[in-house]
């Protein structure tokens, strides 16, 4: 197995700690991504999040939630049929299914569906890879891939999804990266590997021109979940249990020596989602 299919394919095992650790996506995010009428709540006071605002950087589509665009060919009245690929434990799709929207999640781990069941009990869940989905054609009108993307072979995958959508059919990616501008989160990063990396947005034919957004936003958590988050990533999954400790003892030792944090007993971990979309045309 290559060192990709490793990462790709470690998360499994650890599915209950991703579960507890990893955060959900600025609604803000999921209303640009979504057709026109299909916009959710405000995030409310207690839910782990502050509000997201569109970045202040050079996009290439203009920024923020109030513009949601809508699926060509789709009656406006139906409400859009939603594939959340490479689901993990769903805190994609439950997002989804808040907002009354069917629903389908599929991943290529069963402990990771396993947890998904649990957490968003009733949806559809069905073991597959974004290179083959078990799913027919015209099954979907958008297909969502949260933090999935950068594991998958696009040149099979973008066909795939293809073959799963309707005629002028949505595919939307997303991406949760921490913002590494605050001094100890740039701290954390050098512990446990920064997030400044490429990220391929490609999707090409036979999708439309892509268009891309990103959102700032703010989750609050507390010590147990930030080290939960930190056991999550799959570099740290596959290290050998020795350097496992020391990785999560150097995280500790951050909590308690940094000024940001020492003292605290919750954190504000702030993070940019990036998004990108493409339709298919009708024809």
């Amino acid at each position: 197995m290559s060192d990709h299919a490793a990462h790709a394919n470690s998360f499994g095992p650890a599915a209950e700690t991703y579960e507890r650790g990893r955060p959900s996506y600025p609604s803000e995010a999921l209303d640009w991504l979504l057709p026109a009428g299909h916009r959710g709540p405000s995030r409310q006071a207690g839910t782990g999040h502050r509000a997201s605002t569109p970045d202040a950087g050079p996009p290439t589509h203009p920024l923020g939630g109030a513009d949601p665009r809508p699926l060509r060919g789709r009656a406006p009245s139906r409400r859009p049929r939603v594939v959340d690929l490479g689901a993990g434990t769903g805190k994609l799709t439950r997002q989804i299914a808040a907002r009354g929207l069917p629903v389908t999640a599929v991943d290529p781990s069963a402990g990771m569906l396993a947890e998904l069941r649990r957490a968003v009990p009733g949806v559809t869940a069905v073991q597959g890879t974004a290179e083959s989905i078990p799913l027919p054609a015209d099954s979907a009108d958008v297909v969502l891939v949260a933090q999935a993307w950068h594991w998958v072979d696009a040149s099979r995958a973008v066909p795939a999804i293809a073959g799963i959508l309707s005629p002028g059919g949505r595919l939307g990616l997303l991406w949760n990266v921490r913002d590494e501008s605050a001094d100890w989160v740039r701290r954390l990063g050098e512990i446990i590997g920064s997030e400044n990396r490429e990220r391929s947005t490609t999707i090409g034919p036979p999708f439309g021109p892509s268009e891309t957004a990103r959102f700032r936003w703010t989750e609050v958590l507390g010590p147990e979940r930030l080290i939960d988050m930190v056991a999550s990533r799959s570099r740290i999954i596959l290290l050998p249990p020795d350097e496992k400790a020391a990785v999560l003892s150097e995280v500790r030792r951050l909590m308690a020596t940094h000024p940001d944090l020492v003292g605290r007993t919750e954190y504000e971990l702030p993070y940019i989602t990036e998004c990108t979309r493409a339709d298919l045309p009708l024809d």
